[in-house]
């Protein structure tokens, strides 16, 4: 009897420490999540079949996916101006409804309250706590994830941004060029964060860490683990892999959203430019988040190709 409850008292252990997160460390990129990029004027190959289109206008875009911090602070301005609502251990926001075509299977999405993001769900990086939101320890500088469309058009909206449609997403991922890839036409193991990979942060913490911190492939050195540059034409990160990001589009007869980039789920022919997945807007994943795009600030002297700034 005493053998057997102390295999069990074993086993228990072990279970234990299996199953017990790490705890996370915040790791250093160098890459400032609050930097935009230009995307200037002009035509860019689209799709898999490198259609010529045209963007008649210059636009800015997030060179990152919006952080957990970034995140946090918008939850806690919104709350406290009332743009969102908590019930249910879910985010609330309002929403004015979609076009509607009444087309087979379509969905219609009238104005009201929809979804944001999930409180209670353990994949959120995100903690509510005494009435205030913030990130769980070492995911500052990570991507934000379980969040819903209309919970990233929330963002995009309270800061006069919006969420950057397929062609803006594309052109700022290709650049002018054809390659497959945001940096060219192979990716190595090490240039993103993709099934692949085996990124560091899971040899690290576990497999319970999925992602990577926004701009971590960028040629840098990390506890000896080297990374390649994973930067598109314009200076952007994580365009492929890490985290699917929503885009912004409301496409006719459907309902769906899509969302572009691959995840640290895929394989590598998903992180080619032009593969696109898609979800009802209310859906949330570990594996899904997003940028920003916007119209130019003004600068003093017009840049004559693509600019960072803040």
């Amino acid at each position: 009897m005493k053998t057997l409850k102390s295999a069990a008292l074993l086993i228990l252990i072990l279970v234990m420490n299996v199953s017990a997160e790490k705890p996370m460390q915040y790791v250093e990129t160098g890459v400032d999540p609050n930097a935009w990029a230009l995307v200037p004027a002009g035509e860019f190959y689209f799709g898999q079949h490198q259609h010529v289109k045209n963007l008649d206008y210059d636009y800015e875009i997030m060179i990152t996916d919006v952080t957990n911090q970034q995140y946090a602070i918008y939850l806690n301005e919104a709350l406290e101006k009332g743009s969102v609502y908590i019930e249910r251990d879910t985010i609330w926001g309002y929403h004015p409804g979609d076009n509607f075509d009444a087309y087979l299977h379509e969905w219609e999405i009238p104005a009201g309250d929809y979804p944001h993001i999930p409180i209670s769900n353990p994949g959120l990086r995100l903690v509510y706590k005494n009435g205030v939101f913030s990130p769980k320890t070492g995911y500052e500088n990570h991507p934000m994830v379980e969040v819903s469309w209309f919970g990233a058009k929330a963002y995009a909206d309270f800061y006069g941004y919006r969420l950057p449609s397929e062609q803006e997403w594309e052109k700022a991922a290709r650049g002018t060029g054809t390659s497959d890839y945001p940096w060219g036409n192979t990716v190595e193991r090490n240039q993103a964060n993709f099934i692949s990979s085996h990124n560091l942060f899971e040899k690290m913490f576990g497999d319970v860490v999925k992602t990577t911190p926004v701009g971590f492939y960028n040629g840098k050195a990390y506890d000896g683990y080297q990374t390649m540059e994973g930067i598109t034409p314009y200076g952007l990160y994580d365009m492929a892999g890490n985290v699917y990001q929503w885009t912004g589009d409301d496409h006719p007869k459907v309902h769906y959203r899509y969302m572009r980039g691959g995840s640290y789920q895929s394989y590598e022919y998903n992180l080619r430019v032009w593969p696109r997945n898609s979800a009802g807007p209310e859906y949330t994943s570990m594996s899904l988040g997003f940028r920003c795009a916007r119209d130019p600030i003004q600068m003093e002297i017009e840049p004559a190709d693509s600019v960072i700034r803040k």
